[in-house]
């Protein structure tokens, strides 16, 4: 084994990565609403020692209900279930900053860490769909500068919550009736631009110190905010150099906030396709690709680059008039853009290169050519692992793990058993101290 380790994460979408993935699956249509279905996977991420399961999510009835399934069931609810039928396998959901509350946040992952001996994670998006801001009271997404802005406070005060019980605030002394220490519990007394947070939690500390904070956001903003405050960073990148410029900035940007670049874990989206050879699978790519409907895609894509569907000829390069949205998905509006210009697609060639998705690498082959640029892509710095999208749900994700897992390992450079029992334990990060007890220390 190399010292540096490989670590692989599953983004459980549902049915899968491609849109068609529903009507190719051989399971149920309306699993997506099936709580069992989700520990299921989890299951099979846990037998391929992965180190997390993940839940992406969004407040609102996004991406086509009419094409494909969607976000339905709250993720820490599901994670709670999976934290239930499980052992080792991390547990990561995404909870927006931009209409959730700091308190509830940091409770609800606080819970679930505690649920589940140590293993959660929460992802931090600011949620740009002005579809979820209709729900919440708002005509119209709120601008990306603000959201970034409430970002930074809301994860500054969720820290500090979670910092509000010292490791040895709770005593539990039967003989002499002392349940707790209260000189070992805080108060935040937070008064921001955004929010005012008295505290402390009510929930104290889990044996990980408290959940690893992901961040998925790739602007110089959500890079910012990565810098300073994520451990772990589900990226888009569709090359080697696109992948190592990214991991070098963050490090970089990391560094001016005295943090070390060990900290911080960078997991680019990768999307499998996997056949036996590599016609099979291309087969199987074509096939999920003709169950796709016409404008699924275009309409998808048109989104992301905010422009009229119409306005795109399937078969002439992306227009140059096409500028970056203010407040739109700008991780995801940069990546297509990029992958566009610099192999100078069409927009039919752009949508098939994506499967029908949103800007994430698609890898169509074998186990041993997915695990070929897998490693070439870990030992050249561009990626510590992958956060994973198998293009069926879970038929894609058992070839991945019963096919690629034994290469990466024979490799040496992945797991075959886990060494800890926490999610900081399989990515290598440190358990963090408690802000209150460094400062005794450091008095003392």
């Amino acid at each position: 084994m190399t010292d540096r380790q490989l670590h692989l994460n599953v983004n459980m979408l549902s049915a899968g990565f491609y849109g068609s993935a529903w009507r190719a699956s051989a399971g149920d249509p309306a699993a997506f609403t099936d709580i069992n279905h989700y520990v299921k996977l989890a299951k099979i991420a846990e037998r391929g020692t992965f180190d997390a399961v993940f839940l992406a999510d969004s407040p609102a009835l996004v991406d086509r209900p009419e094409f494909r399934p969607f976000y339905t069931l709250e993720p820490t609810i599901i994670l709670t279930a999976i934290a239930a039928a499980t052992e080792f396998i991390g547990l990561i959901a995404t909870a927006s900053t931009t209409y959730n509350e700091p308190y509830n946040i940091a409770r609800r992952f606080a819970s679930v860490d505690l649920a589940s001996g140590g293993r959660a994670g929460w992802n931090v998006v600011t949620t740009a769909d002005a579809v979820a801001a209709r729900n919440f009271g708002f005509d119209n997404a709120v601008a990306h500068t603000t959201r970034y802005e409430r970002a930074a406070e809301f994860t500054e005060v969720v820290t500090g919550l979670w910092d509000s019980w010292e490791d040895d605030a709770l005593v539990g002394d039967k003989a002499t009736g002392r349940f707790m220490d209260t000189s070992r519990l805080h108060a935040l007394n937070h008064v921001g631009r955004f929010f005012s947070v008295r505290g402390p939690l009510n929930v104290p500390r889990s044996p990980q110190g408290h959940p690893v904070i992901v961040q998925a956001g790739g602007s110089d903003d959500g890079r910012a905010l990565a810098a300073r405050y994520a451990e772990a960073i589900f990226s888009v990148a569709n090359s080697i150099d696109e992948g190592k410029a990214f991991a070098d900035d963050i490090r970089r940007r990391a560094a001016a906030y005295g943090r070390p670049g060990s900290a911080i874990v960078t997991l680019p989206g990768l999307a499998t396709v996997i056949g036996s050879t590599e016609e099979e699978a291309r087969r199987r790519d074509d096939y999920l690709w003709s169950l796709i409907p016409a404008d699924y895609s275009l309409v998808r894509v048109a989104g992301i680059l905010n422009v009229d569907p119409h306005s795109l000829d399937l078969d002439e390069p992306l227009p140059d008039t096409i500028q970056m949205p203010i407040d739109g998905s700008q991780t995801f509006f940069r990546a297509l853009v990029e992958v566009a210009r610099r192999d100078r697609l069409t927009v039919r060639q752009l949508l098939r290169r994506l499967g029908g998705g949103t800007g994430h690498r698609v890898i169509v082959g074998t186990p041993e050519q997915i695990a070929d640029d897998i490693e070439a892509w870990f030992r050249a710095g561009a990626a510590d692992g992958f956060n994973l999208m198998p293009d069926l749900l879970p038929e894609g994700l058992e070839l991945f793990v019963d096919h690629v897992v034994p290469l990466l390992r024979q490799r040496g450079i992945f797991r075959s058993a886990y060494a800890g029992t926490t999610l900081r334990s399989h990515l290598g990060l440190e358990r963090p101290a408690n802000r209150h007890t460094i400062k005794e220390r450091l008095a003392g």
